[in-house]
């Protein structure tokens, strides 16, 4: 097949083939494309279907390879109906700054007053997994505040569905998350947090350690509940996500 056929045939097997994806209400296009888009899947057995942004990297459309996948999970102040508010911290927003990431980036979008449900994140991984060119050994979750929270209490209710996680600012329960002690774990927190204090997370961190866990905490002195704003650009993130592979 020469140059031009192939990328022909790249391209052909990216446009929009399976119903349970389709484009968000207001975007444009049918075929994914590198960069950042508005998407929504329909999940088996879920009368709702998940919206979120999808980021392909650069390379996507031109290799045949699977890429790492990162979930991230937004907080609270972000549900609703207007996708737009999932870019307000986080990957997202730095991706529209002009951040280039190696790897898949989803961000789901919760309904007004919704939590994150574990079931309903095992069900996107593997949607996510059969449509997209997903390394499954490669596969972490990160999320703020609410999110760090729905990010804690997947990895404890699906342990192998993650390779590892990155909450910040949120909290889980200490008596669950030994089940997830083989999941390498990167957490962040401000110290002066009033809304999620620090001893909630800490105590996460705690149980896992007890249980040989593996688990950095970086704590930020000073810093309040927008804690996500240092941690979500510390340079040492992106790289320690991408060397951890699920076991």
């Amino acid at each position: 097949m020469n140059t031009i056929n192939r990328r022909t045939a790249v391209m052909a097997s990216l446009l929009l083939v399976d119903p349970a994806l389709h484009a968000a209400p207001g975007a444009t296009g049918n075929a994914l494309v590198e960069g950042q888009q508005a998407w929504q899947l329909d999940l088996p057995g879920d009368p709702k279907p998940m919206r979120f942004w999808l980021y392909l990297p650069k390379g996507y459309v031109e290799s045949t390879r699977r890429w790492p996948l990162v979930v991230f999970l937004h907080g609270s102040g972000e549900r609703g109906d207007e996708l737009e508010a999932v870019k307000r911290h986080g990957p997202p927003k730095r991706v529209g700054q002009g951040v280039d990431y190696p790897f898949i980036l989803v961000s789901p979008q919760l309904e007004a007053n919704a939590r994150w449900d574990p079931v309903r994140l095992h069900a996107l991984r593997a949607e996510l997994q059969r449509l997209l060119r997903v390394d499954a050994r490669l596969i972490s979750a990160t999320g703020l505040s609410l999110g760090g929270h729905g990010v804690w209490d997947w990895v404890a209710a699906f342990p192998d569905d993650l390779a590892a996680i990155a909450p910040v600012c949120g909290y889980g329960d200490p008596a669950a998350v030994c089940r997830a002690r083989l999941v390498p774990v990167r957490a962040y927190h401000g110290d002066a947090d009033t809304v999620v204090p620090i001893e909630r997370q800490q105590a996460c961190v705690d149980a896992l350690r007890a249980c040989g866990g593996q688990v950095e905490f970086i704590i930020y002195p000073g810093e309040g509940h927008g804690a996500w704003n240092p941690a979500y650009e510390d340079p040492a993130l992106v790289p320690w996500l991408m060397a951890q592979a699920r076991r």
